[in-house]
């Protein structure tokens, strides 16, 4: 199966280690398998008086060397036999259990390790084709659930193997007679196996699916509890949730009742198979065909072969829910992501010359950018302007790869972009995204982001330039701030600061900035881009905002409309051409308000 040759990629490292581990579990399934002879041995020589038989493996116990038959001298040394063998047989599964462990953990770690790479490696768009429960459920939980496979179910089922093979051998060797009961039950556990698993493996899935969508409706109210408290749609989301939370319940509820069934069924053989063997058993005692004490033993060996039937059916059956797991994970690891690694470098000194050459995007046939042909020399500050949906934020983000030009090309220094390693390329640009996420540490951490060994002094001259160091310093634990998830806790001026921060002390050559001033008010904002300017001057600055006063001291600006460059120039010129950008820039300044910065009525930042 595809889905076993998948696991076995991360299994393989503990092979050896899993060969060993199964070599002391057949050893200790071999010492129980030989306490029933011995315990036949007290029935027919400790409490019955037979005479001696060399028909077993502890034969040479009746020589008389360990004690005469029927006397408590040969009790004393079957006993003792019988709790070195059982003695060996619990030193082996206590260690075969914990090998298993460590090793099924072992490889549920690597197996986490590898999905969570695959999630950050594969781009945006791929992603969003998951939603966030599945991902939640692929990285956590089908980890945990998949390992298992490996570490229990297999070593169980190898285990139910070697028992079988070996008791048959036994009841053979006693007599042929003593199989007719599980040859007659075996087909009959197949046939009820067959009928539970399918059912099982379907419920399992619907299992999973509600899992997945009860980690989704979580992790969408915690992220929008704001808004949900803002609309007071409390009462919504409990109904949201009791539904999912009630779907879930009927999952598991159908799968127990199913498990209750099986159960049923298969202790109904076992129960059958037990008087059966008795009963034939005892027409061998009656016949002189075997002693009294194999019918205890045969007794107990026809029970482990349908016990350890049983357990092949139940590994099987609990099989189905890692299959499950299984081939999430593998169709989630085996998801080519729409941007592939290329393979070229880009020189990590050499100063970035960005040109598009008729760069287009079309998504679902629809064109966000058209026929983009731009040339950015190092240094060089661009502004880019329009509306909503103009496709502003796209152009910056083809840059880093995030999405891929359809037609034309993307150069950096005369290479295509396209053929860079994501990290060589990425490297070379400090992004500010419009959608501004901290993560869930310190003020310090988060603007250090970049270089987490870099000191203060680096952390607080990049605050210093971001306009961050005044409101930081008011606050109760300064730099050591912890902010919630996603930066609940400050406010969206005071979180796009701490971004430009970090972007800032990355000190890449490039410094794209998406609409990333938008929440502060229009003093900071000119205050923050005039300190950018002045110390960051040598740096490439891309500016893209809706506010067009952000853009009026840049180089060049571009005006764009429906995926095209419809006017380019300086502010002068645009303004002297009195098109799209003049007539929205005069309105803006028109409607403007000053807003009051609070962080600034003390101190003026630096």
């Amino acid at each position: 199966m595809d889905v076993l040759k998948f696991g076995f990629q991360y299994w393989k490292k503990n092979l050896g280690k899993s060969i060993v581990t199964q070599l002391m579990s057949f050893i200790a399934l071999g010492a129980d398998l030989l306490l029933p002879l011995i315990t036949s041995m007290f029935v027919d020589y400790i409490i019955k008086n037979e005479k001696p038989n060399n028909d077993t493996l502890f034969s040479f116990m009746l020589s008389g060397r360990y004690g005469q038959i029927h006397t408590m001298e040969l009790f004393w040394h079957l006993a003792a036999l019988f709790l070195a063998l059982l003695f060996l047989k619990l030193l082996f599964v206590y260690i075969k259990n914990v090998w298993n462990q460590k090793l099924g953990l072992r490889m549920e770690t690597d197996l986490r390790m590898a999905t969570f790479k695959k999630l950050i490696e594969l781009d945006s768009a791929t992603i969003s084709d998951f939603n966030t429960g599945e991902l939640l459920t692929t990285i956590n939980s089908d980890t945990i659930m998949y390992k298992e496979l490996f570490c229990r179910i297999i070593p169980n089922i190898l285990d139910s193997a070697f028992v079988l093979a070996t008791t048959i051998i036994i009841l053979a060797t006693i007599s042929p007679y003593l199989l007719i009961i599980p040859v007659i039950l075996i087909p009959i556990f197949a046939f009820a196996l067959q009928r539970f698993k399918k059912q099982a493996r379907m419920n399992y899935r619907n299992i999973r699916a509600c899992n997945s969508d009860m980690n989704l409706k979580v992790q969408e109210n915690i992220e929008a509890v704001r808004l949900v408290r803002s609309f007071t749609n409390e009462e919504k989301e409990k109904e949201k949730f009791n539904a999912s939370n009630d779907s879930l319940r009927e999952s598991y509820i159908k799968q127990i009742t199913l498990s209750s069934s099986f159960e049923a069924a298969f202790s109904s053989i076992k129960q059958i198979a037990y008087i059966g063997s008795i009963g034939v058993s005892a027409v061998l005692v009656m016949n002189g065909q075997i002693r009294l004490g194999f019918l205890v033993a045969c007794t107990e060996y026809v029970m482990k072969i349908m016990n350890y039937i049983t357990m092949i059916n139940n590994m099987i059956f609990q099989m189905q829910q890692q299959i499950v797991s299984g081939y999430k994970m593998m169709h989630f690891m085996e998801t080519e992501s729409r941007i592939p690694d290329g393979t070229e470098q880009l020189e990590e000194k050499e100063p970035p010359h960005i040109s598009f050459r008729h760069a287009s995007i079309k998504l679902d046939d629809k064109n966000i950018l058209d026929d983009i042909t731009l040339d950015i020399p190092y240094g060089k500050k661009i502004g880019i302007v329009g509306g909503t949906g103009s496709g502003k934020s796209t152009l910056l983000e083809s840059l880093i790869r995030i999405h891929d030009v359809t037609e034309g090309e993307i150069l950096i220094n005369g290479k295509n972009i396209r053929q860079c390693t994501l990290k060589s390329l990425r490297s070379k640009f400090a992004y500010v995204f419009q959608d501004v996420f901290l993560f869930s540490n310190t003020i310090d951490s988060n603007i250090s982001y970049a270089d987490p060994e870099i000191d203060e002094e680096a952390v607080i001259k990049a605050a210093r330039h971001a306009q961050a160091h005044n409101f930081i310093t008011k606050l109760e634990e300064g730099y050591d701030t912890i902010v919630g998830e996603r930066g609940l806790g400050i406010s969206g001026g005071q979180k796009q600061r701490v971004s430009i921060a970090r972007a800032l002390l990355k000190d890449a050559p490039v410094l794209v900035l998406d609409d990333s001033t938008s929440a502060l008010d229009v003093d900071t904002e000119k205050r923050l881009l005039a300190d950018i300017k002045e110390n960051y001057s040598k740096k490439t600055l891309l500016i893209s905002a809706h506010r067009l006063s952000s853009v009026v001291d840049c180089d060049e600006i571009l005006y764009l409309l429906d995926g095209k460059i419809v006017e380019r120039g300086t502010f002068d010129e645009l303004m002297e051409l009195d098109g799209h950008f003049a007539n929205v820039y005069r309105i803006q300044q028109a409607q403007q308000k000053s807003v009051v910065d609070f962080d600034s009525l003390s101190d003026k930042e630096v």
